[in-house]
């Protein structure tokens, strides 16, 4: 094929109406090859050298490749996990800007940079190609009519009601929606969806993450999936389960007729860290682009990573490359998607510098000052599992933040323990304790008493202990203490006593949410008594 150099900006691949550039960031690579695969992915058909280097981006433009050409990378450097470099050119890796995914990942042990099973563990090197189970690259052609749909709700701060749900969930059983449209991006917005969720009032729905995100291998050899999505291996990508075989277009519809209806749309995003887990993780992206520069590794040990998700591995946003990337990923949802805002999972780690957690840090400051970032709605959870990492109360204007102590003071309240009066009134009030500081009004305070982690409404009022023996985890996961009183029976009955009494509780819930000072958010299907 011909190449020329092509240019550093933009990153990722993109066509011009003539050809695409390639580019892609690595500090410590000693070459990068783009691979260009056939129509299904299966045959690897040209490997190309990217010619030029500008300030640690690689880059070439190809006047051939137009829309829809299947790609990924496979880049040389240093195997030297004690330094933390774990380069594998035999291993074929998803750009971060990838902007549509196609296929699968099928696990096998040829995704692991290292000889599974082999005496020196995590140290050795493999030799195994991975490309035909991993998904692929897809060169796209962006342009979307959204002909008269320019107008965004706006909804202001203290008009707002939001609505956390699963794409999937929400849907997937509703039988007033077509069952091609069940569980999907066009389900969420067809017309009985979108009328119940004006019915209930909502002004805002709040989608759990929709970025491309992997099973887990330890879930697929139990023949169970990922549901939640807080997975994440492309960050600029929708979710293909959600989709078929156009997610791209088919989320823009459903945000463009939820915008028609007067609803926003939220995304809870996951920048805390990726699929590709600890050290004995797979290669699939990033540890294979520039481990180094992408994760935080242990200062004394760097073949290790400093863990702060309890996830495996944890995002570097202090390196600016990362941070650059998480910002391009943010604004690209906003403006290619018309998104409204975001929920930042485990957000303390995004403002974590060397030192800890900062309110001005690098990230909080980038997206403050941004034009386009910092007039959207911005939700951070205001914690994470590592050290010093509670923060309720402590991000900087323009973030508002989950309030755990309002749910977790309305559910002992309501359950009944005593010497709850003080601590309630203080949260009907909007928690001025925590966030009167630094001109921040009540709208800082994200108010709910349930939501997708641990017990649904129903659930805290109809067990006092978790019953999660399905999942096959032996009910070790989630939280033990749910502040949850079953009513006198655990778990389903039908005496009519205990079933008047959960209701009522349940509408003592709803009520002090919504009369209360801050944010309500509502978790799907508590208004309907769904259990989880």
């Amino acid at each position: 094929m011909r190449l020329s150099a092509g240019t550093p900006y933009r990153l990722g691949a993109t066509w011009d109406g003539r050809g695409t550039n390639f580019a892609l960031f690595s500090a410590n690579a000693w070459k990068v090859e783009l691979c260009l695969f056939d129509s299904q992915g299966r045959r690897e058909i040209e490997r190309i050298a990217l010619p030029e280097r500008t300030e640690d981006v690689w880059h070439g433009y190809l006047p051939d490749v137009s829309p829809g050409q299947l790609y990924g990378y496979r880049v040389h450097g240093p195997y030297d996990p004690d330094f933390g470099h774990r380069f594998n050119p035999h291993k074929l890796l998803l750009d971060p800007y990838a902007k549509r995914l196609a296929g699968r990942l099928v696990w096998s042990d040829a995704h692991f940079g290292y000889r599974a099973g082999s005496s020196r563990e995590d140290l050795s090197f493999d030799r195994r190609d991975n490309a035909r189970g991993m998904p692929k690259a897809v060169v796209m052609d962006e342009t979307f009519n959204w002909g008269r749909r320019e107008n965004r709700p706006n909804v202001a701060w203290e008009d707002t009601i939001i609505y956390e749900a699963h794409v999937k969930g929400l849907t997937q059983l509703r039988e007033d929606i077509a069952p091609h449209l069940r569980g999907t991006f066009r389900g969420l917005s067809a017309p009985a969806m979108v009328e119940h969720l004006r019915r209930l009032g909502v002004t805002t729905v709040e989608l759990l993450p929709i970025h491309g995100f992997v099973d887990d291998r330890h879930l697929v050899q139990k023949k169970l999936s990922n549901y939640w999505g807080y997975n994440s291996i492309a960050f600029f990508a929708p979710e293909q389960r959600y989709g078929a075989d156009s997610p791209l277009d088919a989320f823009r519809t459903a945000v463009a007729r939820l915008h028609d209806a007067g609803i926003e749309v939220m995304l809870d995003v996951v920048y805390n860290h990726t699929a590709e887990g600890n050290h004995m993780g797979p290669t699939l992206s990033f540890r294979g682009i520039d481990n180094a520069s992408y994760y935080w590794l242990m200062p004394d040990q760097p073949r290790y990573y400093d863990d702060f998700t309890g996830c495996g591995n944890s995002l570097n946003l202090t390196h600016p490359r990362v941070l650059q990337m998480v910002m391009d990923s943010l604004r690209y949802w906003v403006t290619s998607f018309h998104v409204d805002g975001f929920r930042f999972d485990l957000g303390t780690i995004l403002g974590r510098e060397a030192y800890g957690f900062d309110p001005g840090s690098g990230f909080f400051d980038a997206v403050r000052q941004d034009p386009v970032l910092s007039r959207v709605k911005l939700i951070s959870e205001p914690w994470d599992p590592g050290p010093g990492g509670y923060q309720l109360g402590q991000h900087p204007p323009g973030f508002a933040e989950w309030n755990d102590r309002f749910r977790d003071g309305l559910r002992r309240f309501w359950r009944g323990d005593e010497g709850q009066r003080s601590d309630f009134s203080t949260r009907l009030a909007g928690s001025s304790d925590l966030f009167e500081h630094r001109g921040r009004r009540p709208h800082a305070s994200i108010n709910y008493a349930a939501s997708h982690d641990g017990f649904t409404l129903l659930d805290t009022v109809s067990y006092a202990e978790k019953h999660n023996e399905a999942n096959g985890e032996d009910n070790k996961d989630g939280a033990d203490d749910n502040r949850s009183w079953n009513c006198g029976v655990e778990g389903p009955t039908d005496d009519p006593a205990v079933l008047t009494l959960r209701a009522r509780q349940q509408r003592n819930f709803i009520a002090t949410l919504l009369l209360s000072q801050g944010v309500p958010m509502l978790l799907h299907g508590d208004e309907l008594g769904r259990t989880q």
